[in-house]
């Protein structure tokens, strides 16, 4: 059995978005190219093994909602788009992307909707100041569950 999890947002974002952050979350949607420095996620433990057998931790970045094409667990396809929007008083930047998740990556892509959370629109924010960014749903149920942040932390799913 699978722990995959899809993950959809569809959100907005206001206009407050720096060059290097446009760039950087571009590269997180697999939509541009890595920039030379990362402000959102600025780590990413990767544990292999070295000649000698012994565990180690290495630095590896990966686009974390860059994935585009055929998805493998939920049916459908996996897709990031990021668009401007011209005349608007719902947020400056329209985000949606569909992606598979495993619970492992959790932690890693908490931090990005953190940030994406913390740049929001207003009509994205709970009376108690969550942000809707979406939804979740394991591979094998038809039952969507909110994705919400607060205080800058996911509620993921139960595992």
């Amino acid at each position: 059995m699978a722990d995959i999890f899809e993950l959809m947002l569809a959100l907005d974002l206001r206009d407050e978005l720096s060059e290097e952050e446009l760039a950087e979350l571009r590269w997180h949607l697999g939509l541009g190219p890595k920039p030379e420095v990362l402000r959102i996620v600025t780590e990413f433990p990767f544990v292999g093994v070295d000649q000698d057998g012994e565990l180690v931790v290495e630095d590896d970045p990966q686009p974390l909602l860059g994935h585009h094409g055929e998805a493998w667990k939920v049916g459908g396809a996996l897709v990031s788009v990021l668009a401007r929007r011209e005349h608007t008083s719902r947020g400056i930047w329209a985000l949606t992307s569909r992606q598979e998740i495993h619970p492992d990556e959790f932690d890693l892509t908490g931090e990005l909707l953190g940030w994406l959370a913390s740049k929001a629109a207003d009509h994205q924010r709970g009376f108690d100041d969550s942000v809707d960014l979406g939804w979740t749903r394991f591979y094998e149920s038809r039952q969507a569950e909110r994705l919400i942040v607060r205080d800058g932390v996911v509620d993921w799913p139960s595992q």
